[in-house]
């Protein structure tokens, strides 16, 4: 079952994220010449919107429908780096040859006690800050991990390790695919997994107090396609399978799915400046 994402507060977010997301286009490597003889020699940015679904909370077996973004700029006689689909908004603030530092800015939108039978407390939206570190081992190999607190909602720390094998024929296809692993802290299972001896008496589930550690695993593949020099699209499928004390948690066989899947596409529109 989908449901409407209302959150002016996320889409406000976002939007406030899209200067961020220019300057970490800036900073990436650029490509080699001999690679690039094709792409103008003007700076060029992307922009895209269209839909995304993606699991009402950590473990839903509901989703949301909300927007995706694309925002990507590209110095003078130079392709658009690439960036995985599901990555954070951050950029560099220390780079050398293939590798990079920076920060990383993440959100997860709320859980309503509606969600999960009305006797569990709700969760609120959760805005996440820390870092990356990322190595591009090649121009067809990345690796990146990024770590993250919440300032508010779960609260917790959560972490993501992930490679993509990229291809890409310049600017005109680009496609990613990789593995991903999410670990995450207590606190942050408590949240979303967890049923206080008081709350089992409410909500008739089992009491449970869900450790830390390997929460998922699985993949993301995402896609650009240029159909004009002007118009493309973007899109992206992301499916992670809950393990641990997460898979095992009452609230997720009572309210939820051990397979997430999210998923989205925009069409996009490139202008040169």
């Amino acid at each position: 079952m989908s449901k409407t994402f209302h959150s002016s507060v996320a889409g406000a977010l976002v939007l406030a994220a899209l200067p961020l997301a220019a300057q970490a286009q800036e900073s990436d490597i650029p490509a080699p010449r001999a690679e690039t003889e094709g792409v103008s020699g003007e700076t060029r940015i992307r922009i895209g919107l269209g839909p995304r679904v993606v699991p009402s909370w950590p473990g839903s077996d509901e989703h949301n429908i909300g927007p995706l973004f694309e925002f990507s700029r590209a110095r003078p006689g130079e392709q658009f780096a690439f960036e995985a689909p599901d990555e954070s908004t951050g950029f560099d603030l220390y780079r050398a040859g293939g590798f990079s530092i920076g920060p990383s800015l993440g959100f997860q939108g709320k859980r309503d006690a509606e969600e999960v039978g009305g006797a569990l407390p709700d969760v609120g939206f959760s805005v996440e800050l820390g870092g990356f570190a990322q190595l591009e081992a090649s121009p067809s190999l990345r690796f990146r991990v990024e770590a993250r607190q919440a300032v508010s909602g779960h609260d917790g720390f959560i972490s993501v390790a992930s490679a993509d094998y990229v291809w890409r024929d310049e600017d005109d296809t680009v496609v990613s695919i990789g593995p991903r692993l999410t670990l995450t802290d207590a606190r942050y299972q408590r949240s979303y997994y967890g049923v206080a001896p008081d709350e089992a008496l409410a909500s008739g589930l089992a009491a449970y107090d869900p450790g830390g550690g390997l929460q998922s695993v699985g993949g993301a593949l995402g896609v650009v396609q240029q159909f004009t020099p002007e118009w493309g699209m973007f899109g992206y499928v992301k499916y992670d399978r809950l393990l641990g004390d997460a898979a095992d948690s009452p609230v997720v066989a009572a309210y939820g799915s051990k397979d997430q899947l999210e998923g989205g596409v925009a069409l996009t529109y490139t202008f040169g400046l």
